[in-house]
């Protein structure tokens, strides 16, 4: 081949290239590197066109060109070139002889690795200087078939379905070649080399994409297939690699599932429920734990009660026949079942229907001794309270469910907490044994609960458990009482909010409230001056008509509660009227003329007896250690102290006339009786009281206390009149004034009967300014 270079001004080029076998020799233009300058005509400077090589040569080193310049005689220039291959990497692929200008390969080439490289080519004189422009010289590696294809990976997995129609897409297989992909080289072409069967896939040999090509996948008859690939290059002709392909077929519902069998036979216990009578065996070709192979069963004729069960084992697929209500062999001694089955997913619509999609189950029921039933339980009755022994209360019987079997029924007592009931053991007739008491710890909210068993005769022998309740009626068997039994009210009507009345009443509702007041019909009078209204179910308020007089009324009220038949009761209520202030309470002179002017309840002469008894008891040894001292001339125990202490005192404890009386007692009777045994004189003539007449009267001796209400009017006036006639204890208005302070008086009462009322008002720090014994009082009961 040779290459022919235009001529450039001043200078002439030529090039040899040779591509063939070293050693020939063919024209060559010469292309100058250095512009030297030179006379005569401008010559064209030289260019070498790309030089192609087949890659993997063997014959090294092989001649790929010459160069030459004309600027100076052969052996005057110097060759050389630079660039990849020969001074970069890699380096010592090629070289150059530099007296000659013979390009040189010296090793084997690969396109995949590098398919062409580009050097630079020099021509200087023997000084350095440089003859010739440098020039490029492109070398090309032409590709060689030295790669096989490779698929992307050794198997390819694909799924279908089975029965899937020809052309369904599967997977695709690809495979890839290092050769140059614009040559024949890369050209690849796939194919199937073997498959198990008959011939149900194809593959497309540009893209390899895997399809059906026949119907009659069954996964049921093969699940997976097996198929081999081949791809090759050079469209198929060149260089081959396989690979595999495994193609799974997904299962439909194309099978339904059957019974192994037309008719089962079970056994099932009478009386239980809960257990499991048998299994149904069922086969079902489609792919186990899918729904296409679950199985579904119904019963479909046969249990009219719902007394039978199927549910499904997930691991074996069997029908598990369960009772799940108790059978009576009395009833029924066999069941005969259909039953049917099928699978959770739906049939496709070409599967041909089982053969056995439907069975015949007999159960056959197994007869037991079974405990007695209560036809009622728990049974609840009722009972009114306090019902005497013997009361019948119910009859507890139960019935044999073992019609078949003569058998004898008993009863008796399982728990009966108060021990209150008797159980006839033939019968199961109950009765009371006793009275119950109201208050027993047994009773719950009113009733009472007991258990009673009926067992039979049979060995070993069933029992059954009976709760009785029964509810306590509450009786109406207690009235009403008023509560508080006394009160005031104001004299005028207009003042104050009248007298807020109470009722109770023991029995529970409704024999309780509402209550009803109402003035007794049999003092008709009451209406003239009083009314009641009432305030609430359980309250009525007591208000005055007209003005009356101050002081204590006595009145009776009725009183009835609202039970069946009603219970009333008619009851004394005291009622003291005073003088009210503006704010509707009473005035202090008016509280103490209701109490000391009109009189005091029984219950209150009661106190004021007791505590003029005590007195009474007090005041004797009183009056006998004055006189002694009198007698011996004794200072008393203030012995010591001169002032006036008994003055003192005495403006505040006097009762008898009010603050002008000083003088009514001695101080040495309010000594202490254990302190006056141990300082008196013997006993003489006992000091005879102011006021008392000239006459001494004997004392009386002491007198036993009354034991009934009946005495005690009696005893009172008695005590008056031997108070009275003794002339060694204070008189008896001297005691009244315990209770009676006197019209205006500024001090407030002592008495034990009212000083209950007030407590909280009483001032005791004045007790201080009565000497140092009274300061433990103050102390006790004064404000700390």
């Amino acid at each position: 081949m040779r290459l022919l270079v235009k001529p450039r001004i001043h200078w002439v080029q030529s090039l040899g290239l040779s591509l063939g076998v070293p050693g020939q020799r063919r024209p060559s233009t010469l292309y100058p590197w250095h512009r030297a300058p030179a006379p005569g005509r401008v010559r064209r400077a030289w260019v070498i066109p790309p030089i192609s090589v087949s890659e993997n040569h063997k014959r090294l080193p092989y001649p790929l060109v010459q160069i030459k310049s004309d600027k100076q005689p052969l052996g005057s220039v110097i060759y050389s070139i630079q660039g990849p291959g020969v001074d970069e990497e890699p380096q010592g692929v090629f070289s150059i002889d530099k007296f000659t200008g013979k390009v040189f390969l010296n090793a084997m080439l690969d396109r995949e690795k590098t398919d062409r490289f580009r050097l630079r080519a020099f021509a200087l004189d023997l000084g350095g200087a440089t003859l010739e422009e440098p020039t490029d010289l492109e070398i090309v590696v032409v590709d060689q078939n030295d790669n096989r294809p490779v698929f992307r990976q050794e198997a390819f997995s694909g799924r279908v379905l089975e029965g899937a129609v020809p052309g369904t897409y599967v997977t695709r297989a690809e495979a890839t070649d290092a050769d140059d992909p614009e040559t024949d080289n890369a050209a690849l072409r796939y194919s199937i080399l073997e498959q198990d069967g008959p011939q149900l896939f194809s593959i497309d040999e540009h893209t390899g994409d895997i399809r059906t090509v026949q119907v009659g996948l069954d996964r049921e008859v093969v699940a997976v297939y097996n198929l081999t690939l081949q791809v090759a290059d050079m469209s198929g002709d060149g260089l081959t690699a396989t690979a595999s392909a495994i193609i799974t077929l997904e299962d439909v519902n194309d099978n339904a599932p059957g019974f192994t069998r037309d008719e089962f036979f079970m056994e099932a216990t009478e009386a239980v429920s809960g257990v499991d009578v048998g299994r149904l065996q069922v086969e079902d070709r489609d792919l186990p734990g899918s729904p296409n192979w679950a199985a579904r069963f119904t019963i479909l004729e046969g249990d009219p009660k719902g007394q039978f069960a199927i549910r499904t084992d997930p691991k074996t697929n069997e029908g598990v026949l369960s009772v799940v209500k108790p059978l009576d062999y009395e009833s029924c001694e066999q069941y005969n079942l259909r039953v049917a089955v099928q699978n959770e997913a739906p049939l496709q619509a070409a599967a041909p229907r089982a053969e056995r999609g439907q069975a015949r189950v007999s159960v056959r029921v197994q007869d037991i001794n079974e405990a007695p039933v209560f036809q009622e339980n728990p049974l609840r009755t009722s009972l009114p309270e306090g019902v005497p022994p013997g009361t019948p209360v119910a009859t507890f019987s139960a019935q044999d469910p073992d019609t078949q079997r003569l058998q004898r029924l008993s009863y008796s007592k399982d728990y009966d907490p108060d021990d209150w009931l008797r159980v006839d053991k033939a019968t199961g007739q109950i009765q009371t044994q006793r009275v119950l008491s109201p208050a027993s710890p047994f009773l719950k909210d009113g009733w009472y609960r007991a258990i009673i068993l009926a067992y039979d005769d049979a060995s070993p022998p069933s029992t059954a458990t009976g709760t009785l309740s029964i509810e306590i009626l509450e009786v109406n068997d207690h009235a009403p009482e008023l509560s508080p039994p006394s009160g005031s009210v104001c004299s005028k009507p207009d003042q104050g909010s009248g007298l807020l009345l109470g009722a109770t009443d023991a029995d529970l509702p409704p024999h309780g409230a509402p209550f009803h007041f109402q003035l007794s019909p049999r003092v008709p009078e009451l209406t003239r001056n009083w009314s009641v209204s009432r305030v609430n179910v359980s309250h009525a308020r007591l208000r005055l008509r007209h003005q009356v007089r101050e002081g204590l009324h006595r009145l009776s009220l009725l009183l009835r509660d609202s039970g069946q038949p009603p219970q009333q009761r008619e009851q004394p209520l005291n009622v003291t009227v005073c003088r009210c202030g503006p704010d509707g309470a009473c005035l202090p002179g008016a509280a103490a003329r209701r109490a000391g002017g009109v009189g005091v309840s029984l219950g209150a002469l009661v106190i004021v007896l007791a505590s003029i008894i005590l007195l009474l008891l007090l005041a004797l040894p009183v009056a006998l250690v004055t006189r002694s001292r009198r007698q011996s001339g004794d200072k008393g125990f203030l012995h010591g102290l001169q002032d006036d202490l008994r003055d003192n005192i005495l403006n505040y404890d006097e009762q008898g006339g009010g603050e002008e009386d000083q003088d009514a007692y001695d101080i040495n009777q309010l000594r202490h009786p254990t302190e006056l045994a141990a300082l008196c004189a013997p006993l003489g003539r006992p000091p005879l009281r102011r006021d008392a007449p000239f006459g001494r009267v004997r004392p009386q001796p002491p007198r036993m206390l009354p034991t009934s209400p009946a005495d005690i009017a009696d005893f009172i006036n008695d005590g008056l009149e031997v108070a009275d006639s003794d002339p060694s204890v204070p008189p008896y208005d001297t005691a009244l004034i315990y209770d009676y302070e006197g019209d205006g008086s500024v001090a407030g009462t002592l008495s034990s009967i009212l000083s209950s009322l007030g407590d909280e008002d009483q001032d005791y720090s004045c007790l201080r300014d009565w000497g140092p014994r009274f300061a433990r009082l103050a102390d006790l009961y004064g404000p700390p």
